[in-house]
C-alpha cells in the first residue's frame, strides 16, 4: 500500500521588502511558476496604499492628503479592498495549484474557507479568532483582509495582517461604500484592531509557517533562487499609480461635486 506524499511548497522569507517588488514577485510566480509558494514579508519599507484591481482612487481614498504627504497608490493584480500598508503590517501569500489542494474548489468562498481553517490553527487558544465574511476578526474588530486571484489551474490568497497601524494612516481612507454587515458603519479606527495584543509577531510567523507544513513539505528558497522558478513572460497587472493620475482623479471628482 502506498503512502501519498504531501505536495511541495516553496517558502520565501522576506523582512521590509517595498510591496509593489513583493506583489511583482507574486505575480510573476502565479502565472509564470508551476509550484507551490509561501512568501512570508515582515513589514513593508514605506507607507503605503494598496487597491484592488478595480479600485477607483476617487472613491477610496482622500486624494488631498494622499497627494500632499507623497504616499505611494498601488493598484495590485488580485481583487479586494484598499489597505494602507507600512513597517507594522505583515504579509503572507499562498499560491497554490488547486491540484494539491483538492478539498478547494477554485472559487473565492471556498478558497476563504480553507484559509480560515489554516489560520485556525495559528491562532488556536487565542480568544475571539473567526473568519468573518471575507476578514479575519477578534470577536468583531478586524486584523486581516484578504484579496485572491483565480486562474486556470491555480490560485493565490494574500493577507495583509496588521500587526499595528498608525492611525494618522487610516485618514488616507474613505468609507467604502461596499462594506462589510458587521463593520456596521463604524469608522476605520473603531473597526480594525492590533494584533500585537493578541500574539507575539515572532509567535505567528512561526506557527503560519508550521500550520501551511501540516499540509505541505516545506522547501525554503532564497530571493535570489526564486527568478529560477518562473519560466517566461506573463502578464504584468500591478503597478504604481503616477501622480499626475491622482491629480486627475482628484479634479474629476472636484469637478462633479
Amino acid at each position: 500500500m502506498s503512502v501519498s506524499r504531501a505536495p511541495l511548497m516553496n517558502l520565501v522569507r522576506l523582512k521590509g521588502t517595498p510591496i509593489l517588488e513583493q506583489l511583482h514577485l507574486e505575480e510573476k510566480l502565479l502565472r509564470a511558476s508551476t509550484d507551490n509558494w509561501c512568501i512570508v514579508n515582515d513589514g513593508t519599507n514605506l507607507p503605503t496604499i494598496v487597491m484592488g484591481l478595480s479600485g477607483k482612487p476617487s472613491q477610496l481614498l482622500e486624494l488631498g492628503p494622499v497627494i500632499k504627504d507623497r504616499i505611494p497608490v498601488i493598484k495590485r493584480f488580485t481583487g479586494g479592498g484598499t489597505v494602507v500598508v507600512d513597517k507594522s503590517t505583515l504579509f503572507v501569500s499562498l499560491i497554490c495549484n488547486k491540484d494539491d489542494v483538492p478539498s478547494v474548489q477554485p472559487y473565492p468562498r471556498s478558497v476563504m474557507a480553507w484559509s480560515g481553517s489554516l489560520y485556525g490553527q495559528v491562532f488556536e487558544g487565542v480568544d475571539g479568532f473567526q473568519l468573518r465574511e471575507n476578514d479575519y476578526v477578534f470577536g468583531d474588530r478586524k486584523f486581516g483582509g484578504n484579496a485572491q486571484s483565480i486562474i486556470k489551474n491555480r490560485w493565490i490568497h494574500h493577507t495583509s495582517f496588521l500587526w499595528d497601524y498608525n492611525v494618522r494612516n487610516m485618514a488616507y481612507l474613505k468609507l467604502p461604500s461596499k462594506v462589510p454587515q458587521y463593520r456596521l458603519e463604524r469608522d476605520h479606527t473603531d473597526f480594525v484592531c492590533r494584533m500585537k495584543d493578541y500574539i507575539e509577531r515572532s509567535d505567528f510567523v512561526e506557527k503560519t509557517v508550521k500550520a501551511v507544513g501540516n499540509q505541505f513539505a516545506m522547501k525554503e528558497v532564497k530571493l535570489e533562487d526564486v527568478d529560477s522558478y518562473a519560466k517566461g513572460e506573463h502578464v504584468k497587472s500591478t503597478r504604481l499609480l503616477t501622480m499626475e493620475e491622482l491629480q486627475e482623479a482628484m479634479s474629476g471628482t472636484a469637478q462633479s461635486a
